[in-house]
């Protein structure tokens, strides 16, 4: 953990912070969410019967769009230029988990070779794919919930590797 916070200034403002001296490294991150709903829910996405069309297609999509705002999203983010970008969704029936939630778990995985990490653009897709979900399926299941969004894996930069 570091012992100072790199986007304030030494008179506590908040900045960007300037990467211009940094080498460009190969960088990978992956995040997850949960988007937890009713069974009949889960069970119109899966039969594709899902009012507003292909929940899981639009929710992709959604996330890899997202992932490319995200330095217009959060503010001291700098804009990077992707080279990968995934969005998994996958169902999650009855019986999968511990808690017995059902809904679908979101994987994304972003890279970019660049002088600044890019956690925060797995984190904004896996946080946007969960929401298209949402509001696909808001009009049937106003009760899903959206959570356990976190970073699960960074590699490259100075750093180096970090896993949950």
């Amino acid at each position: 953990m570091a012992n100072t916070l790199t986007h304030l200034d030494e008179k506590g403002a908040a900045r960007m912070v300037d990467v211009g001296a940094k080498s460009s490294t190969v960088r990978l991150a992956v995040a997850e969410g949960f988007i937890a709903m009713a069974p009949a829910t889960l069970a119109m996405i899966v039969e594709g019967t899902a009012p507003k069309g292909d929940v899981l297609a639009v929710a992709r999509v959604a996330g890899i769009m997202a992932s490319k705002q995200t330095s217009a999203l959060i503010p001291l983010c700098h804009p990077l230029n992707i080279t990968k970008a995934a969005v998994e969704l996958v169902p999650v029936p009855a019986g999968e988990r511990a808690d017995g939630r059902v809904g679908i778990h979101v994987q994304a995985t972003l890279g970019v070779t660049g002088q600044t990490g890019i956690e925060m653009e797995a984190l904004t897709a896996a946080s946007v794919a969960c929401l298209a979900v949402y509001d696909m399926c808001k009009a049937v299941d106003r009760g899903m919930e959206i959570g356990e969004v976190r970073l699960l894996h960074k590699s490259g930069g100075k750093s180096g590797l970090w896993e949950r």
